[in-house]
């Protein structure tokens, strides 16, 4: 595995380091909810610690197609999209972002699991006519909102004659993808996020670019609280070992319903088709009054006398116009028309919910009626 060394981002006045599995890139630059407003309006953001992986070689959709949740057999030069990787019971343990240039399909991938998702690419190899690499010491990931980006769309990288943008298809329901979320305007729709991968070499131009003032640099604090305005997951902070993907309602963008037999088909279809997912993912609004801001893993709990802890928080922000707000999984069970609180540094935080996973989620076409057993015919 590749590490990426220290960002020249790091270098720019204000930058703060990120921490844990992001550290290595800027969390701010001084003023995190300003910068909110500068991404919208055009400011780019510093991913270079993720990681980048190539597949290459003629059968490399057929064969990523037939590993992963999302139909990739048609996916055309310059197309995105969304997969994962899931286990034999159907929970996630790889997502990946994809957009193929007609060469190459090119992987992108958090820091942390780069090196796990490389490792059981290779060994899944077998025959197949497919090369699978490491590239994140020559490429890197530039964040945007937004269409277009002029500074980004004149360094994109392009190896094989199409730039390599990743175009987050979050923004409606993918073909052959579901929709749980009930709401008629849901805020995905705003969510226009596209990575960019850029030679590295080119980084250090795109840093003077910001010092000069052609383009302004926002923190990846600033894209974490409009990813979480917008109900995105991302496996690195709203996923665990148990996450199935019914549950981050990710059967919007990274799984196709149709498609051919992957591992973990069963328990997606079986769940879709026939249950309900064990958990849900909610949007919190959070109480400010208390300047608390709860942090992943703070209990989310009924309130009351001796509160009843129905699930965690997996990220947290302050938003530039909705305040102190979070998502967060929670049982299924938990009822949808009651305000919830949080426990965070020795105190409740009033927490108002809005559903994104519906606790009917699921059970699509209903269950299966019993057919009654056929006897032994008896000559």
């Amino acid at each position: 595995m590749t590490t990426a060394s220290t960002s020249a981002f790091l270098d720019l006045a204000g930058a703060v380091d990120s921490a844990g599995a992001d550290q290595g890139v800027p969390a701010h630059y001084g003023n995190p909810v300003s910068e909110q407003r500068a991404l919208a309006a055009g400011a780019i953001v510093d991913l270079s610690h993720r990681g980048v992986i190539s597949v290459s070689g003629v059968d490399r959709l057929s064969w990523l197609n037939s590993l992963t949740s999302q139909s990739l057999t048609s996916l055309a030069p310059g197309e995105s999209t969304e997969s994962l990787l899931l286990g034999v019971s159907g929970r996630v343990e790889y997502e990946m972002r994809i957009v193929d240039d007609g060469d190459t399909a090119w992987l992108l991938v958090d820091a942390g699991q780069l090196s796990g998702l490389l490792g059981w690419l290779q060994k899944m190899r077998f025959t197949l006519r497919v090369v699978v690499a490491d590239r994140t010491a020559e490429f890197a990931t530039l964040g945007s909102l937004g269409a277009s980006n002029v500074v980004l769309d004149d360094v994109a990288a392009a190896p094989n004659g199409v730039a390599l943008v990743w175009r987050d298809p979050w923004a409606a329901v993918s073909v052959g993808g579901h929709q749980y979320a009930t709401v008629s305007d849901h805020p995905g729709a705003e969510w226009l996020w596209r990575e960019t991968l850029v030679a590295r070499d080119d980084l250090s131009t795109v840093v003077e670019r910001v010092r000069s003032g052609e383009v302004a640099s926002a923190g990846l604090l600033a894209a974490e609280a409009l990813r979480i305005a917008a109900w995105r997951p991302r496996l690195a902070t709203e996923g665990d070992e148990k996450t199935i993907p019914h549950e981050l309602d990710w059967m919007r963008s990274a799984v196709h319903l149709s498609k051919g037999c992957y591992r973990g088909q069963e328990t997606v279809a079986k769940v879709h088709n026939l249950g309900h997912p064990p958990r849900r993912l909610v949007f919190l609004h959070l109480d400010g009054t208390d300047n608390v801001l709860p942090r992943r893993g703070d209990d989310v709990v009924i309130p009351g006398e001796t509160p009843d802890t129905v699930g965690q928080i997996t990220s947290s922000a302050i938003h530039h116009e909705l305040g102190p707000i979070a998502l967060a999984v929670v049982r299924r069970s938990t009822p949808v028309d009651i305000d919830l609180g949080v426990q965070s540094d020795g105190i409740v935080v009033a927490a108002g919910q809005e559903v994104i996973v519906p606790p009917e989620a699921g059970s699509v076409v209903g269950r299966i009626r019993r057919m009654p057993r056929l006897g032994v015919m008896r000559r």
